[in-house]
């Protein structure tokens, strides 16, 4: 049971790293993950010697190692997510009447890993496979809003963290936190003809045992569709509670 908290630590790292677009140096290590400098320096060491994180030492960086690409190709090709989500998006469908996907975190993107279209409606932008910048989206912000804010300031150091699609949406990391902070409030997360004019998407984010963000569930529709968005939102607050459920071990149906 000693070791618990040691491997907690080195899992919170591996998570940060995984979140990077690049390496990072120490001291953004350790700001992240909430460690003492000391303690993340040995858990570094150990998870290099293991192959898990790779050091830089011309840009004193640290990034994830071949072994952590071969946990995320495992996860890949067993797709458990997946597995576990994709009935419970076909019953969200027929609840709602318009187009859900599940979404993961990937860097400051969204990664769209299931898409499930109502019948006779048109093909989204958020097929499988398609990358978006996570602030924009409802699925990103979802996941965004239940993160640390100090992994959320790890990921957006800058304005130049901030992709623009349509001329809307944060610019800034205090107008993010502003989108995250309504988004806490509101139990969900919402965009408007930010990703897509003419397209709105409501989604929630589905937890883990530590309750961690691993995805967003959400729904698209039309502006102007007349939807009755409070139904539809509390359609994908149940579905993403019923996939946490699922993800953290519990029984669901």
């Amino acid at each position: 049971m000693s070791q618990v908290p040691a491997a907690t630590r080195t899992l919170r790292v591996l998570r940060f790293l995984a979140t990077q677009a690049d390496p990072v140096p120490l001291e953004r290590i350790v700001r992240a993950c909430d460690l003492p400098r000391s303690t993340a320096y040995h858990l570094l060491n150990t998870m290099i010697d293991e192959g898990f994180v790779v050091h830089l030492p011309d840009e004193h960086r640290y990034g994830l190692g071949v072994a952590a690409f071969e946990v995320g190709s495992g996860f890949t090709r067993q797709e458990p997510l997946a597995r576990l989500a994709r009935r419970p998006l076909a019953e969200l469908v027929d609840r709602a009447g318009h187009g859900a996907h599940l979404a993961v975190l990937h860097g400051r993107d969204v990664l769209y890993v299931i898409e499930e279209r109502a019948p006779g409606r048109p093909p989204l932008v958020t097929d499988v496979g398609v990358r978006l910048p996570a602030h924009l989206t409802a699925s990103g912000r979802a996941i965004l809003a239940a993160l640390p804010a100090s992994q959320v300031r790890a990921l957006y150091p800058d304005r130049d963290a901030f992709v623009d699609r349509h001329g809307k949406g944060p610019a800034s990391l205090s107008a993010l936190r502003s989108v995250l902070s309504e988004t806490r409030q509101r139990g969900h997360a919402t965009e408007d003809g930010e990703v897509t004019p003419g397209l709105r998407s409501v989604a929630a984010a589905v937890l883990d045992h530590n309750r961690h963000p691993v995805a967003g569930v959400a729904v698209t529709f039309p502006s102007d569709a007349g939807a009755d968005v409070g139904a539809i939102a509390t359609a994908v607050a149940r579905t993403a509670t019923r996939l946490t459920r699922r993800v953290s071990g519990g029984v669901a149906p």
